[in-house]
């Protein structure tokens, strides 16, 4: 009968009970190390953006309480912040001394109609750069992508030929056309919206007989409705603070939209009255300011999604 050796055990080194009694306090004193600096970079963080935030809104503050100072007030050393007393009746005059109304149904009719004509378009543009491959595509598409470089400075004379040959200097048409049909950004967003559709639903479709254009209309565009709403209120926003192409373009003040007018106002009243200005200014800011507030989470969220966020 043999016998079984004892198992020897490990002695046990006395650096291995030092570290089972340090560790946890030092694990803790990093957590907390680590805490405190999360905060401190927290805080330093919110109060850059609060004071960016400040500095923002500033100038729009002021415009407001300008355009509800008189005259006097205005002259007044030094320049008081709140105005005393209030008045409204700079808003009257402004919308009376200047023919508000055309410029506001011909800034809101450009803005709808170039806003329809960029989502159809850049839906399209996007679905083709995005899902059809055809020869060069890539090429066109960064061709495409790149003239978001050029400035519009740059093109402004060629495009002013441009319309001059077409006839349609001094009308909207070249104001709305362009916008319609040519827009880089507008297109690179619908483009990454579509990557992010999963194939499944188009492979579907074309089971069910669906052919190109079915399967766009019945199911790509309507999953694109979250980027679709947020593409509007950028291209409306910019639409409507258009100023330089209508500057060079437009001749008939019946034709002028909101910032051309404004543009023309300021000339008039500038060095007169301020409020009038800032009062004008205000009608003109708040529609777009409106849609803005509305809209701005669409933006973010619509952003996020298409994976522009991270680039």
């Amino acid at each position: 009968m043999t016998e079984t050796a004892p198992t020897l055990a490990r002695p046990t080194r006395p650096e291995d009970a030092t570290m089972t009694i340090t560790a946890p306090g030092f694990a803790r004193r990093a957590r907390k190390g680590s805490g405190t600096r999360r905060r401190a970079s927290t805080i330093i963080l919110h109060t850059l953006l609060a004071l960016g935030g400040i500095a923002m809104v500033a100038p729009f503050l002021w415009m407001l309480l300008t355009s509800f100072k008189t005259l006097p007030q205005l002259l007044r050393r030094p320049l008081e912040l709140l105005p005393d007393p209030w008045t409204f009746s700079n808003y009257a005059e402004s919308w009376n001394a200047m023919p508000f109304a055309q410029a506001y149904l011909n800034s809101i009719y450009i803005c709808v109609l170039s806003v329809i004509g960029t989502l159809l378009t850049a839906s399209m543009a996007g679905y083709a750069f995005a899902r059809i491959r055809f020869r060069g595509s890539k090429v066109i598409f960064v061709l495409f992508l790149a003239t978001q470089m050029i400035p519009k400075q740059v093109t402004l004379i060629p495009f002013y030929l441009l319309m001059a040959q077409l006839g349609w200097v001094d009308s909207h048409l070249a104001l709305l056309v362009p916008a319609m049909l040519v827009n880089p950004f507008a297109v690179f967003l619908m483009r990454q919206f579509v990557l992010a559709l999963p194939k499944e639903l188009e492979e579907a479709a074309v089971v069910d007989g669906a052919g190109r254009w079915r399967t766009f209309w019945s199911v790509i565009l309507p999953n694109l409705k979250p980027g679709l709403g947020a593409l509007s209120i950028i291209v409306a926003l910019d639409v409507w603070n258009s100023f330089l192409f209508p500057l060079v373009l437009l001749n008939t003040p019946d034709l002028f939209t909101v910032p051309l007018l404004l543009s023309s106002f300021r000339g008039q009243f500038g060095s007169v009255n301020y409020g009038l200005v800032m009062a004008a200014s205000a009608i003109a800011t708040v529609p777009m300011l409106i849609a803005f507030v509305i809209g701005q989470r669409r933006i973010l969220n619509s952003m996020a999604a298409s994976g522009l966020g991270g680039r």
